[in-house]
């Protein structure tokens, strides 16, 4: 862990851009409300960090400090707590941040703490009624990482969670007995035990599909309604590294975060993405698409809504969840729906209206399956 940041990655820089990116759309969605409700929100970074890499690039604190200056509203507002076990990660981010342009213009200072994340901060959390806030979760490993410690914050209006999921250090620590209590408090007792039962016989990419499956219903059952997993490539782009993992009680938070995860994406089928960075598909893209995702959404909605009237929202809304698919690969397949007359849409085509002479698609246009066969 040492030499971690001792300079970027690619992996790191995407991953640092989500969350930076869903705290800004976050907080313009949550401000409104909260503005007539105390008038607070707050940013939690677990496992922060010292604030720069290496070489210099910012890292997720210093991003999110630095949309909060430069908004009126969250210089007011944003109450933010960095905590590190590393005394020298803590001294070097409280350096980073007071050399930023603008901090003191914060109503309510940055918070640095270093203390060891464990059993005691999950009980604090627990006992609290939370402001809404967007609480990140970065550990090396697996260690501090519970269900509990997710579900202490996510309890809350207005408080969703990202967090960084070794893939390859929890794969490895599901076969090893010295650290049995660390899998079960992220999976909970009876699911890691299933989890050991089932995985010795697995192919790996069975293993990994098996473990985050797992770990999503996991959360789900603690209440977590929407979870959504972000996949890391190591180098080559032949094994998974990590996940980040988002998880949130409300459709807006998932569908606003699918988009920026969807934008992340190092690669796309039929403009489906991947949901996945490899740094692989950056330096050899393909030279064909290998599937047909959009086709088989085409087919999917046929299926799913056979017989049925409704608004292209309300499709977007009701199917989209766990699946890959954005809005607009909901549009595109309608309009493709449409032009071949295998749906009925209210207005029709030759009443709607054009831009940049594509044919529109809004969300209150009505659809119209035809019954099943």
């Amino acid at each position: 862990m040492a030499d971690f940041f001792d300079e970027t990655s690619e992996q790191s820089a995407v991953k640092s851009a989500i969350v930076a990116k869903y705290f800004w759309a976050w907080a313009k969605i949550i401000i409104p409300t909260t503005k007539q409700h105390g008038g607070k929100i707050a940013y939690i970074d677990l496992f922060a960090g010292p604030g720069r890499y290496k070489d210099g690039t910012k890292s997720t604190p210093l991003l999110v400090l630095e949309k909060s200056i430069a908004d009126s509203d969250l210089r007011e507002m944003l109450v933010s707590v960095f905590t590190d076990a590393d005394p020298d990660n803590t001294r070097s981010l409280q350096a980073a941040i007071d050399a930023l342009p603008g901090i003191d213009t914060l109503k309510h200072r940055p918070q640095v703490n270093s203390y060891k994340v464990g059993a005691d901060i999950v009980k604090s959390l627990e006992s609290m009624r939370l402001i809404p806030t967007l609480f990140f979760v970065d550990p090396w490993g697996y260690k501090g990482l519970s269900l509990r410690l997710v579900n202490s914050v996510l309890k809350d209006w207005g408080c969703d969670c990202v967090f960084f999921f070794n893939y390859n250090r929890i794969n490895m620590g599901l076969a090893n007995r010295a650290v049995v209590e660390h899998m079960n408090a992220l999976f909970g007792e009876e699911r890691a035990d299933a989890l050991r039962e089932r995985l010795g016989t697995m192919s790996p990419a069975d293993r990994e599909l098996t473990i985050v499956e797992e770990l999503v219903a996991a959360l789900k059952e603690m209440g977590g309604k929407f979870v959504l997993p972000f996949c890391f490539k190591n180098a080559s782009g032949q094994r998974t590294s990590h996940h980040l993992i988002f998880v949130t009680k409300h459709f807006k938070g998932y569908e606003v975060m699918k988009g920026i995860m969807a934008g992340e994406s190092s690669s796309s089928d039929q403009g489906v993405p991947s949901f996945t960075f490899s740094p692989a598909d950056v330096r050899f893209p393909t030279l064909f698409e290998l599937s047909r995702p959009l086709d088989d959404l085409r087919a999917r909605l046929l299926r799913h809504f056979a017989g049925q009237r409704l608004t292209v929202r309300d499709i977007y809304v009701r199917h989209s969840v766990g699946t890959p698919y954005v809005e607009r690969n909901y549009k595109d397949a309608l309009k493709q729906l449409d032009a071949e007359s295998r749906i009925r849409a209210d207005p029709p085509a030759e009443r709607r209206p054009k831009r940049k002479g594509e044919l529109t698609l809004s969300d209150r246009v009505y659809i119209t399956f035809p019954k099943a066969g």
